[in-house]
């Protein structure tokens, strides 16, 4: 059995495809090689490079601490660890001034992405659901933007999401008016941050055009509504920023305790079978290959 991946073109059409449509996509976020495996494997059809989460693989907290280089990285990793689908990538601010959206979206391109993500925060940035954060003027917002869409349309073909995080220091007025400025500017859709009531989110999605995306974290300030009511409303693609990452850390963390009390880890419903591990990173895979020759 010969391995088969999709190009990164393909993948920047499927994309675009998904947004086009009139059903809401579900899009887990992933932070490593593994977690995009497991989401593609589940049968997503949309999967994003998660800020948050590749920081703290980095044992570090999303306060814009790491480089374009090594989030560059980490979205090699992810989107060679992608065979069909297509992955988004958060590009934070851009890392630094327009030159540097512009060849942050290069190297984004190059890694694999069919999508970036660029948002009006000052740099450094943080989680756009923690205390402490700023956003820039309007006219570096829209400065930022434009070089984004500029860069696209140069020929590094990546699809634009762009973000503000404006409603937590203007409101929700100045957030609105910062997203329908971005689709003026050719962004391909738009994500208002952290709406902290679903009359807020009704009102975005009625007054910004085009595409838009929903931020499901849990215990963070926006509701958790079901996928069918955020397709009511008339968002396009619905995030789960952190769901892997609590997971998997409330499952390590539960282990670990168990293992320091000096309980075994003999036929614990924790644990997942070592064949079906096998099969999840890739063994069969490798062994198909190796007979081939």
């Amino acid at each position: 059995i010969k391995m088969t991946y999709t190009s990164r073109d393909e993948k920047v059409n499927k994309l675009r495809n998904l947004l086009s449509n009139n059903k809401l996509t579900i899009m887990p976020c992933c932070y490593d090689g593994l977690t995009a495996k497991l989401i593609e494997s589940v049968g997503f059809d949309l999967a994003f490079m998660t800020g948050f989460g590749v920081s703290a693989s980095y044992g570090l907290p999303d306060t814009g601490l790491l480089s374009v280089s090594e989030m560059t990285s980490a979205a090699t990793t992810i989107c060679r660890s992608l065979q069909h689908i297509p992955c988004i990538g958060d590009g934070d601010t851009g890392y630094g001034n327009v030159a540097n959206v512009k060849r942050t979206i290069q190297m984004y391109t190059q890694a694999g992405l069919a999508g970036i993500m660029i948002e009006d925060q000052v740099q450094p940035k943080r989680c756009g659901h923690t205390k402490g954060k700023q956003v820039v003027d309007r006219e570096e917002a829209y400065r930022r933007i434009k070089s984004a869409v500029d860069a696209r349309n140069e020929g590094a073909d990546i699809v634009i999401l762009a973000r503000t995080d404006a409603r937590a220091i203007h409101g929700l007025d100045e957030a609105i008016e910062r997203c329908k400025v971005f689709r003026q500017l050719g962004a391909d859709w738009t994500f208002l941050e952290a709406p902290e009531s679903e009359e807020e989110m009704i009102r975005y999605c009625k007054e910004v055009d085009g595409p838009k995306l929903a931020n499901m974290l849990e215990y963070g300030k926006t509701p958790i509504l079901s996928p069918n009511r955020l397709q009511e409303i008339g968002y396009t693609v619905a995030a789960y920023p952190l769901t892997l990452l609590s997971a998997s850390t409330k499952a390590m963390l539960d282990i670990l305790k168990s293992l320091k009390q000096g309980e075994s880890t003999e036929n614990t419903s924790k644990l997942l079978d070592f064949k079906e591990l096998q099969q999840i990173v890739g063994f069969p895979e490798y062994y198909n290959e190796m007979d081939r020759y």
